[in-house]
């Protein structure tokens, strides 16, 4: 019983950095961008009040997962794909209905983002996520989350758009950087943490674009399909990759 406990406790509440992490954590992001549209524009809620919306879901699926003792991916899954939704639809919100743009999001949310990193970093020591064990940890994580899938929507936006790059003009950057990043894990001794958070979050736009490529109009360089079957695709994706590949917390970091 005192191995099994030890064990538990030289675990995270976070999951291994796995193909399947990766897999899994595009397609989240890819649907927080389609559910995020389809309650804000299919359903003409707007961007505030579907904000107001995603972030009570947020809000609770965090003390759901910080109140876990330990890792469990559906719960770990449904918080990532919350701060998604709410990043969606809270970048809509500062990029269109206040007016600040693209450009001026993408800054905001990007200082943001360094603030959130600093403070848990200044505060806990380290910003490595093998040391999301304890509660406190846990909200700088979260946060921290928050803010880079809020910046990847944004960025996404204005890459495709205010870049003219298109959406799967966009994509392919962002797969690009992406490339960069695998490349300098393989091949580089850069620090582990500041890759994992530079993949982390240019999934976010990678997915966001992807999402805008299924979603939006023909004349707008989208396939214009369903908001609601494209998100109910991905999200039985993701329940299958999560049932397929195990997923195993990943070990704390001491």
């Amino acid at each position: 019983m005192n191995q099994i406990a030890e064990n538990k406790l030289s675990l995270s509440k976070v999951p291994e950095l796995t193909l399947a992490f990766w897999v899994i954590k595009i397609a989240a992001t890819t649907l927080g961008e389609t559910a995020g549209d389809a309650l804000s524009m299919s359903m003409n809620l707007g961007y505030l009040l579907s904000t107001a919306i995603f972030a009570a879901i947020f809000i609770a699926a965090v003390v759901v997962q910080i109140k876990a003792r330990q890792f469990h991916p559906f719960i770990y899954w449904t918080t990532i794909v919350a701060t998604t939704t709410v990043g969606t639809t809270l970048a809509d919100f500062a990029d269109r209905s206040l007016g600040i743009g693209y450009t001026g999001g993408s800054t905001l949310l990007f200082a943001l983002l360094m603030l959130s990193l600093g403070i848990w970093y200044k505060t806990m020591g380290s910003i490595n996520v093998k040391t999301v064990s304890s509660a406190k940890v846990e909200m700088f994580y979260w946060i921290t989350i928050m803010f880079s899938q809020t910046l990847g929507t944004a960025l996404g936006d204005w890459t495709a758009d205010t870049a003219e790059m298109g959406y799967l003009g966009a994509a392919v950057i962002f797969g690009g950087l992406l490339a960069v990043v695998v490349a300098l894990y393989f091949w580089t001794r850069v620090s582990r943490t500041f890759l994992f958070w530079a993949a982390f979050i240019l999934t976010r736009p990678l997915g966001a674009v992807l999402g805008d490529f299924l979603d939006k109009p023909l004349d707008h360089g989208g396939l214009a399909l369903s908001r609601y079957s494209a998100s109910a695709a991905l999200l039985a994706f993701m329940v299958a990759c999560i049932l397929m590949f195990r997923q195993r917390a990943s070990q704390k970091a001491h």
